[in-house]
């Protein structure tokens, strides 16, 4: 199976599309193949709708099994969209992006360190899961630093072991560091994945694909 694709001839797929457990959300003008290869690595059904008027979906949804947190500036037809998939939470004020100040799966939530406590506690509740802030390789925009799935997360390679410790402590799954794209740091510009499978983008080596195929314990 193929593991590599490009949206649009972008290797940074990541920022395009956000996979959430077994939903991915794509946007309505992406490629016929790059649907098919997200369909066939990660077993999900596809949600094509823009956030905001904008195809850059990675960068301004997160989630989980449990809901979507969406950026506040979204239109009630993107919202009906997304409704019909997930329950959702809406960022109104300050950091409505989303994709990049959030990293979730099932167990845990970690955001960006200057996120106001009262949204990332809504946040937490919502999700249903624990919060941590967190930086990872210094980076605050965490949800772009790292891809997580409820089998394992992989993150930015400087993460220092103070972080990810923090991190291990709250997603209870394997933590592990590698890049992307031909050592691009902020893997989840570049990563989509779930507990069926993954995708990166076509410039990703085999090496950090072998790396990702590790971590998510895909390797046979």
């Amino acid at each position: 199976m193929e593991r590599t694709i490009t949206f649009a001839g972008d290797p940074n797929i990541g920022v395009f599309a956000r996979v959430v457990g077994d939903i991915a959300i794509i946007p309505p003008e992406s490629p016929v193949e790059f649907k098919a290869a997200v369909q066939d690595a990660l077993k999900v059904k596809l949600v094509e709708t823009t956030i905001q008027g904008s195809s850059i979906i990675g960068s301004l949804v997160a989630g989980n099994s449990r809901g979507v947190v969406v950026s506040g500036l979204a239109t009630e037809e993107e919202l009906a969209m997304l409704s019909e998939h997930r329950d959702i939470f809406l960022l109104k004020e300050g950091m409505n992006a989303a994709g990049n100040v959030i990293l979730a799966n099932d167990t845990f939530a970690a955001v960006h360190p200057d996120m106001p406590v009262d949204m990332s506690k809504a946040i937490a509740e919502f999700l249903g899961v624990e919060l941590v802030y967190l930086t990872l390789g210094g980076v605050r925009t965490v949800g772009m630093a790292g891809v997580a799935t409820n089998k394992g997360v992989i993150v930015h390679p400087r993460a220092s072991a103070a972080e990810l410790s923090r991190l291990e402590t709250v997603a209870k799954v394997p933590v592990g560091t590698g890049t992307i794209n031909m050592g691009s740091n902020l893997v989840g510009t570049g990563l989509l994945a779930n507990e069926s499978g993954y995708l990166a983008g076509n410039a990703t080596s085999g090496f950090e694909l072998g790396r990702v195929e590790d971590v998510f314990g895909f390797l046979e």
